[in-house]
């Protein structure tokens, strides 16, 4: 859960809004979520909101530093308000859960690339697709033949 959220707005030189306070608890409580997720979640709890200032919040946040934005091959932004450390992400293919998994050999080696090409890296960004628990046990049974 996110603490002091108009503090942590201040220090990062933003201007405290309903609706960036808004936005920044969407995120910390439905990580993972879609722009659309957190517009319904925001309008739950502000009341009227438009999809651009939503828009407009994330992508000040995420700019910040304050949210993520992850971008999966074939599907919508999703947005977490973990960050400052190199983490990846694991899909679901049948329903779209997405799960944080840690960097499996540690922040700097995770980082450390086969060639750069003259790049500093400074960022790893790796997304695993699969088929999550809950899809697998509502999946039936195949016999091998």
């Amino acid at each position: 859960m996110l603490h002091e959220p108009a503090k942590l707005l201040r220090e990062h030189g933003l201007q405290v809004t309903a609706q960036r306070l808004a936005v920044l608890r969407a995120v910390s409580e439905r990580p993972h979520s879609t722009a659309e997720n957190v517009a319904e979640d925001v309008r739950a709890e502000i009341g009227a909101i438009s999809r651009q200032a939503v828009y407009d919040a994330l992508g000040m946040l995420a700019e910040k530093g304050l949210i993520r934005r992850i971008q999966p091959a074939g599907s919508p932004a999703l947005y977490e308000n973990r960050v400052g450390d190199n983490h990846h992400h694991v899909i679901c293919r049948n329903c779209g859960r997405t799960a944080d998994v840690d960097c499996a050999v540690g922040e700097t080696p995770c980082l450390t690339a086969a060639d750069d090409s003259g790049y500093k890296i400074d960022e790893a960004e790796v997304i695993y697709w699969g088929t999550c628990p809950q899809c697998q046990a509502a999946a039936p049974a195949t016999v091998d033949g």
